[in-house]
């Protein structure tokens, strides 16, 4: 096993800058294992990560690879690991760099559970974002029952899941998504959908929590908070970034109704976690649509053009 198929640009671009090539199998570190990647997810980060829109972080020592998260099997194990094994159906992500697009990622146990039992590999890579769900409803907002939850983006891959974990936790939920998937985000059991693009953000309120996953109007919708309200925000506008990030960092300070903003980098804990929510069937996975490793740049187009139904992911094996 001295290769592996994994996906590549050699510049930055459009999504038909990705393409398959073979590249070395990761070699194990002491500390971790080398996990055989079943499928993974398409994330935001990655999109902007391909289009050259966060080089600052990537820079330019191509080919770069793309993916973030996996779901998949331990091939290998370093001799100093505890508790892990080969075979082991596992689930986790790469941290704070991308690579996951490939047969084998090799990580620390730290970065991975054991993935849900009730699921397949394909459906369980696209719930990892759930993650991020968890972090702002129950670590940022500590989301009550009865409280009125407000989730912009429902129908997307973090939305999708928000709206579930925000009915297991006992909220009335609202959620905001485009016109023809408001059945769908109801299906996954909000109380409300309205179409964002027909829908002004007067029109709505008040809530206790809003949970923004969209990164625009953070200002609107911070006025629809409730006294006491909490507004968690994992996006802001990748178009003004300046006046984005500027609004958010005076609202973590100023007033009554902050608005807590995070970039999520989940570990062993919260993957577990959210396990245990898919294992008892609080929260379901949502895939839109399966791409082949070889076809991974069409899974980057269809995230781009909209109207996602949770997530589109990448089969490897």
């Amino acid at each position: 096993m001295d290769d592996m198929r994994a996906a590549l640009h050699d510049s930055y671009g459009p999504p038909e800058v990705l393409y398959e090539a073979r590249v070395p199998v990761p070699e194990l570190r002491p500390g971790e294992v080398l996990v055989r990647v079943h499928a993974l997810s398409v994330n935001g980060g990655e999109l902007y990560g391909r289009a050259g829109r966060a080089r600052l972080v990537t820079g330019s020592r191509f080919p770069l690879r793309t993916g973030m998260d996996f779901a998949g099997e331990i091939a290998r194990v370093d001799g100093g690991v505890k508790g892990l094994h080969e075979g082991d159906r596992v689930w986790g992500l790469l941290g704070r760099r991308f690579g996951s697009a490939a047969e084998y990622v090799a990580v620390r146990p730290r970065q991975l559970s054991y993935a849900p039992a009730n699921v397949s590999l394909v459906e369980a890579a696209s719930l990892p974002a759930g993650t991020t769900a968890i972090t702002a409803l129950e670590t940022k907002a500590r989301l009550k029952a009865g409280e009125r939850l407000l989730v912009r983006g429902a129908a997307g891959g973090v939305g999708s899941v928000a709206v579930q974990l925000g009915k297991a936790l006992g909220a009335q939920v609202t959620g905001l998504a485009g016109g023809k998937n408001l059945d769908f985000v109801r299906e996954l059991g909000a109380d409300a959908a309205f179409d964002y693009r027909t829908t002004v953000p007067d029109d709505l309120g008040p809530f206790d929590v809003v949970l923004d996953t969209v990164g625009t109007e953070h200002r609107a919708f911070r006025r629809l908070l409730a006294p006491g309200g909490r507004m968690v925000s994992i996006a802001f506008d990748i178009d003004h970034p300046a006046a984005s990030l500027s609004c958010l960092l005076a609202s973590t300070v100023h007033g009554p109704r902050r608005v807590r903003f995070f970039s999520g980098n989940p570990k062993h804990d919260l993957f577990a976690k959210l396990a245990t929510y898919v294992e008892s069937g609080a929260i379901r996975p949502v895939v839109d649509t399966v791409h082949e490793l070889s076809d991974i740049a069409a899974a980057h187009r269809a995230l781009e053009a909209g109207g996602v139904r949770g997530k589109h992911v990448v089969r490897v094996v």
